[in-house]
Parts: structure tokens; sequence; C-alpha cells
């Protein structure tokens, strides 16, 4: 016999509360109805009730387990937007976040169009592949030390028509060969130390790829001061760099890239107020 749905958004929303807060099965419920079940938004909040079929019903249940598993949702629907593109995503990469977001903003609004950017640690390439969508005469290249990720990353280029060489290297392990010169470095790279484990919630824990979130704690600017000490070789006089930082740890960054003999470094607020960003020119 075929199912209501209203029904089936209380039941949805008892569930999830179980595991979620309120406003986070509110918002999971909107989600799985909308989006991945089909239901117009306004018929959601009317209340308007849809018929469901037996396999409809369990790709409903399937939904659930995987939530309550602690499953993010963006992998359970395989996408996540940022700046009003949809990326494909998997646990291979981290899920694109909106202070990533503001990030590539600033970027848009101060880089030159025809600039030569390296991402470095691209994930799913949503940095690399955002600057090379609005920026067509710009040449990026993005790398990252995941097999997994690029592919991701190469699937989200094809996807969105980008023009982004994607490149697998490890940053910490790569020593230049003076020939690649860029206008631009960006990277937010993984900059969690493991003692901050204790304050996430499981499904970052349990499930986002623990190499692009951890540093180690006797070392939380590793990967900030290697990619400062490429940035001497690789980037053009009057070249920038664009950091995502751990907020706990913006003076100290740029302490340190004032230290490897850059200028003209901001600290830059996320729209939480916290120290999210650090630009520096070469």
């Amino acid at each position: 016999m075929p199912n209501v749905m209203n029904v089936f958004v209380s039941h949805i929303r008892r569930a999830l509360q179980e595991s979620y807060s309120v406003q986070e099965a509110a918002n999971l419920s909107r989600i799985v109805c909308c989006e991945m079940l089909g239901q117009t938004t306004i018929d959601y909040y009317l209340g308007k009730d849809i018929i469901l079929s037996s396999k409809e019903m369990q790709k409903l249940n399937g939904i659930l387990a995987r939530l309550l598993n602690f499953e993010p949702i963006q992998y359970i629907q395989g996408t996540a937007r940022f700046l009003e593109r949809s990326y494909h995503v998997a646990p291979g990469v981290l899920i694109p976040r909106p202070e990533t977001e503001e990030l590539v903003e600033v970027m848009l609004r101060e880089i030159p169009s025809d600039a030569r950017i390296l991402d470095i640690g691209t994930g799913s390439g949503c940095i690399a592949i955002s600057l090379s969508k609005t920026f067509p005469n710009a040449k990026v290249t993005a790398w990252d030390v995941s097999e997994d990720a690029l592919c991701i990353a190469r699937r989200n280029n094809d996807d969105l028509q980008a023009s982004v060489c994607f490149v697998k290297q490890d940053v910490l392990a790569w020593r230049g060969d003076g020939g690649q010169c860029y206008d631009v470095i960006v990277s937010n790279p993984p900059y969690i130390t493991e003692s901050e484990k204790q304050e996430m919630e499981r499904n970052v824990l349990d499930w986002e790829p623990f190499s692009a979130l951890f540093v180690p704690n006797n070392d939380p600017l590793l990967f900030y001061r290697r990619i400062g000490e490429l940035g001497r070789m690789m980037l053009v006089d009057g070249g920038r760099l664009y950091f995502e930082i751990n907020r706990a740890y913006g003076e100290a960054t740029a302490m340190m890239l004032c230290g490897q003999g850059y200028t003209g470094i901001r600290i830059l607020k996320d729209i939480s107020g916290n120290d999210r960003f650090v630009i520096a020119e070469r």
C-alpha cells in the first residue's frame, strides 16, 4: 500500500533526532524530501502529501540508515554545492566548506584574470575549478597527493567544462625543478591539530579523509611553512600566497611568513569573525 509523505516527514525527524539536534534533523529532513525524493519545497513546507512507491521507501530507509551511521548527507547525495556550482564528492575528498567559498571570493576580487595559479591540496577541485571558470584566460594548475582526490577533481573539471591541469604531487616531498612560475599560489591544506579531534563531530571524524584534515600537534604550520618555502622559488616578484588557516594560528602563520621574507601580510576574518585567511606577497 502506498505511503503518505507527511507521515514520513515526522518519521524522518523522529529517527534522526536520536543522533542529531532538532535543527539538524529538520534540515536533513528537507534535503531528503526535496532533493532526494523529489518533493517540491513549497509542498514540503505546506505539509502536502506525496506517495512513496516501495522502491522509494527502500531508498528512504537506506538514506536513514546511512545518516544514522553519521555519513555526511553530501556523500549520500554524491554532490556538494560550492559557489553556485555542484561538485561530485565522495569519502576520498573533503566536503567543500563555506569558509573556502569566502577565500575564493577574496581571490576573485584581487587576482588578475589571466593569472598563473597553483592550487595545492586541491581535493574536489572546487577552488581551482571556480577560478578557472570565472577567469577563462587564467592558467590553473592543481596538485594533490591523493589519486582518489584527483580522480574526483578531474571528473568535476570535465563535468563543469573547466580547464584545470591536475597533477599528482606531494608538496612535502617536492623539491622543485626551477621551471615553474606562478602569480598566485592558493592552499587550504590540513590544519586541524590532532588534539582538536575531541571537539569534532562524528560525521567529519568517521568519514572525511584523515590526511586532508589533520596535522601533528607539535607542527601545526607544517604545510604553510613548506608552501611558503616553495612560494619563494615559484612565485614571481609581487606574486601572492592565499591560505585558509586554523583560526588559532593566524598570528603564528603571519609571523612565519614574515620570517620567510614575505611582505604585505594580511589576516582576514571569516563571516563568523574568526581569523581564517592569510594573504602574503613575495
